[in-house]
């Protein structure tokens, strides 16, 4: 009984931690104005292998409403068509800019580099660093720059819309926000007198060029595959402000195609929260389990398994619904489909399956692959 009543406290703490972040969460609106004259934003994209993707994100990024900016693609040594697309693109937009990315240097995990290659050939006074799988809304630019001159933080990220076109990405996807909104309490961080860290995206990271510099660009993080967050660790370490806002209205990203990349992807990030901190993996995994999938577990056993009902079903009911309930408060919030919150056991196993198998890689030494690249510890890169 005592586990039980632990379980239900710690769920609704959960459940008014993600209310409190989702009502504090700032948007970007579409009526917002810039001051004049409009100061000059690079918009950098790092593009490796993203045939299926850049052309999109491209044409959107064309199609900003906002009067001064440029458009500088790296092409990070793809194998595939990307350097040609962009190429075809930057004929007709003088814009657009491609640059040929130079060989992996040793010690750099990949993005980490390309960023910092296109930093050090950018001239805006503003850095928008987006990922080539992101489209954005027309009013995009206009409308984040208005924030953040209003704001005036030292980095601006936050919350895309995460595309999904099969079930099992339908499925899985949307538990990432649900985690890191029910855990993670941004509307204490952003309210807080001193600067903390927030939470860095990497699909989407605004710097002033100044603050970027200061703290050293992408040289700061050039070993982390999770360069994002530790951006942001950077940016508050300097003494700068970084703040999340919700970026759903303006920025939509389809991270993964297939399955298997879904996987990859979810074992990238795991695998850099086991190379920080073994320890903090293994916690996550117990909370996670213990908060999240084993509410369940005990539900499924007392309605179909054992003949006399436990004191505590009435608990285990309550624990469920809470999930489900902030399950749907986030899934409603990005707009994503009612089978994620409905199959929501399935999702969070996937989550936790992959957690499992990025820290087995972890401690057997074995690195994660990303981007057809390895990183072990043999490569330098976290």
């Amino acid at each position: 009984m005592l586990y039980q009543l632990i379980i239900t406290i710690a769920l609704v703490f959960c459940m008014l931690n993600l209310i409190l972040n989702l009502r504090s969460l700032k948007k970007p609106h579409s009526e917002s104005r810039i001051p004049e004259p409009a100061p000059l934003t690079s918009v950098l994209v790092p593009a490796r292998n993203e045939e299926l993707n850049i052309g999109a994100c491209l044409k959107s990024l064309q199609e900003q409403d906002y009067p001064n900016f440029e458009i500088l693609v790296l092409d990070d040594n793809s194998a595939d068509d990307t350097a040609n697309i962009v190429s075809r693109i930057a004929a007709d937009d003088k814009r657009v800019q491609l640059f040929e990315g130079e060989p992996l240097a040793e010690g750099w995990a990949g993005k980490p580099f390309a960023c910092y290659q296109l930093a050090r050939k950018a001239r805006g006074s503003w850095f928008l660093f987006v990922d080539a799988d992101t489209t954005h809304a027309p009013h995009m630019l206009r409308s984040v720059l208005a924030l953040a001159i209003k704001l005036r933080p030292s980095l601006l990220s936050g919350f895309p819309r995460q595309l999904a076109t099969s079930l099992p990405q339908k499925v899985a996807i949307p538990v990432l926000y649900f985690v890191i909104l029910s855990w993670f309490p941004l509307w204490w961080l952003h309210h807080s007198r001193k600067p903390r860290p927030s939470l860095a995206i990497g699909q989407f990271l605004l710097f002033p060029r100044e603050a970027y510099w200061k703290i050293g660009g992408h040289t700061a993080v050039k070993s982390r595959i999770l360069e994002d967050v530790w951006l942001g660790v950077e940016t508050v370490r300097h003494g700068g402000r970084h703040i999340a806002v919700d970026l759903s209205t303006v920025v939509s990203c389809h991270m993964y195609r297939s399955i298997g990349a879904m996987w990859e992807g979810f074992i990238k990030w795991i695998y850099s929260v086991a190379s920080l901190s073994p320890a903090a993996l293994v916690a996550l995994l117990l909370a996670g389990y213990a908060f999240f999938l084993a509410p369940f577990y005990w539900l499924w056993r007392e309605l179909f398994i054992v003949t006399i009902h436990s004191d505590w079903l009435a608990l285990v009911i309550f624990q469920v619904t809470v999930i489900l309930f902030v399950r749907w408060l986030a899934d409603n919030h990005f707009k994503e489909p009612l089978i994620s919150t409905l199959l929501h056991p399935l999702g969070f196993s996937f989550l936790y399956l992959a957690s499992l198998y990025a820290g087995l890689r972890r401690v057997t030494g074995a690195g994660v692959n990303w981007k057809n690249r390895l990183y072990s510890k043999e490569s330098c890169v976290e």
